[in-house]
């Protein structure tokens, strides 16, 4: 009897299994193993690798601090990185390609495609909360194409898979392709300076044409900073303190707008050979520094002063030439005016400093 009652409870277990089995088989549509590419836990995620077709490769690396890296050599701009962890999390199969694009669609993404390596923080032991031996791991590698003909859709292939899928974030209608760049310079962090008022130990702006502006502002205790004359090598005692700790604020966030990758286009070459606009020099509490040299832009044409003749320069933007020489970009007078002042916006007694310069 006991026998008996032993073989149901086993033949019963086994038929739900073999009726779960048909189910899933039957009333599935899509392969998991081939379908699966969003990563939920984006916290654990400790890099990601994206190579294209043009052999340009990025690797975006989390450090311990949870500051993003670009190929270990940049800091990597935070709302890129947040794109893309929401779009690894969010991401959704829209629908199977159908049979008869299959094999032009896999064709396609193995021309242009950008692959994809996702790795995660992983434990080795993950029971009941009990988490041991933790260790990187690669979890996800697929392909991705680019959009479907209605712009609404990506095309994607899990790694060593033959079934295309059209990819999407639901609530969002656009291509995802432009989310996983695997250009250096569309992950990199477009800050210049991004200094506290209290890392900052001296700044130094000069004006090479015009010396007499120039000046270098040093920290010389908690709340209090000399003010010193660059040409005349003459420290200033009468200054505006309020507008020198407004000053040395504005370094706090000075973005550059776009590297210029086209060095030839521009004349880089030419323009930096030329006298600097302004050169200024920051130097921070642990003695490291930064150098920024600016230079004119040519006018927009057509562009014209105040009395109607033509322009000599940009009035919007300049060249900028940092990160001991090796980035050339443009900068934006606007965001840049606040750093960009003589030594007589700082004095007292001068009628001019409120004027900036340009």
């Amino acid at each position: 009897m006991k026998k008996n009652k032993l073989i149901f409870i086993a033949s019963l277990i086994l038929a739900i299994a073999a009726a779960y089995f048909i189910f899933k088989t039957t009333t599935g549509t899509l392969s998991k193993k081939n379908s699966d590419f969003a990563v939920i836990d984006t916290a654990t995620i400790t890099k990601v690798f994206l190579a294209d077709k043009a052999d340009n490769k990025v690797l975006l690396k989390k450090s311990e601090a949870g500051k993003w890296t670009v190929n270990e050599k940049y800091a990597a701009s935070n709302d890129m990185i947040n794109v893309l962890l929401k779009t690894v999390m969010r991401l959704e199969v829209k629908e199977p390609v159908a049979k008869a694009a299959r094999n032009n669609v896999v064709k396609r993404i193995s021309s242009i495609g950008t692959k994809v390596e996702i790795y995660q923080d992983v434990y080795r032991i993950d029971f009941w909360g009990i988490k041991l031996f933790k260790h990187e791991k690669l979890v996800k590698t697929y392909y991705v194409g680019d959009a479907t003909q209605n712009m609404k859709g990506t095309y994607m292939i899990i790694d060593k898979s033959e079934e295309p899928y059209i990819m999407h974030i639901p609530g969002f209608n656009g291509f995802l392709s432009a989310r996983y760049s695997a250009l250096e310079i569309d992950w990199r962090d477009h800050s210049i300076f991004k200094l506290p008022l209290n890392d900052i130990k001296s700044v130094k702006l000069e004006f090479p044409s015009e010396p007499e502006k120039s000046f270098k502002i040093d920290a010389s205790g908690k709340g209090s900073w000399t003010l010193t004359s660059l040409k005349a090598n003459q420290v200033i005692i009468d200054f505006d303190t309020v507008k020198v700790i407004d000053y040395m604020l504005g370094f706090e966030e000075i973005n550059y707008e776009s590297i210029i990758m086209d060095n030839k286009l521009h004349n880089k070459d030419s323009i930096t050979a030329t006298i600097p606009f302004h050169i200024i020099t920051v130097t921070d509490i642990n003695n490291k520094s930064e150098t920024v040299k600016t230079f004119h832009k040519a006018p927009i044409e057509g562009e014209v002063d105040i009395d109607d003749t033509p322009s000599m320069y940009d009035k919007d933007r300049l060249f900028a030439q940092f990160n001991n020489g090796k980035d050339f970009a443009l900068i934006q007078f606007y965001v840049f005016d606040k750093i960009l002042r003589p030594i007589s916006y700082f004095l007292k007694t001068s009628a001019n400093n409120d004027k900036k310069e340009k």
